[in-house]
C-alpha cells in the first residue's frame, strides 16, 4: 500500500508562488509515475502535471505549462509542484497521486493523497 502526504499548501495573492511536497511511504518509486491533480469548488478532479519516476519525463496541463514544474527527490521518496505567477483560477484543493506504470494526464491514479488547499486571492 502507497502512502502519500501533501504539504504546502495555502494562500497567496494573485501572481505569487507555493511550492507543494508529497512524501511517499515507498522506497523504490522506479517503476511508479507520480501526479498532481486538483479540484475546485463544485467542479471535477482534474490533471494537473505528471512525471515518471525511473526517466523525469514531465507532463503538464496546457492551463499550468509555463507556470508550473513538477520535480521529483529520489533520496526523499519526494514529488515536489513548484507553482509560479499563480492566478484565482488555480484556487483548489491539489491532491498527490501515484499509479504503477506509465503516466497518464487523466485522473486515473491508484493511490492518493489526503489532499491540500490552495487558495489565490484576487
Amino acid at each position: 500500500q502507497v502512502r502519500l502526504v501533501e504539504s504546502g499548501g495555502g494562500l497567496v495573492q494573485t501572481g505569487g508562488s507555493l511550492r507543494l511536497s508529497c512524501a511517499a511511504s515507498e522506497r523504490t518509486f522506479s517503476n511508479y509515475a507520480m501526479a498532481w491533480v486538483r479540484q475546485a469548488p463544485g467542479k471535477e478532479r482534474e490533471f494537473v502535471a505528471a512525471i515518471r519516476w525511473i526517466s523525469g519525463t514531465t507532463y503538464y496541463a496546457g492551463s499550468v505549462k509555463g507556470r508550473f514544474t513538477i520535480s521529483r527527490d529520489n533520496a526523499k521518496s519526494t514529488v515536489y509542484l513548484q507553482m509560479n505567477s499563480l492566478k484565482p483560477d488555480d484556487t483548489a484543493v491539489y491532491y498527490c497521486a501515484a499509479r504503477f506504470g506509465l503516466p497518464t494526464m487523466t485522473t486515473d491514479y491508484d493511490y492518493w493523497g489526503q489532499g491540500t488547499q490552495v487558495t489565490v486571492s484576487s
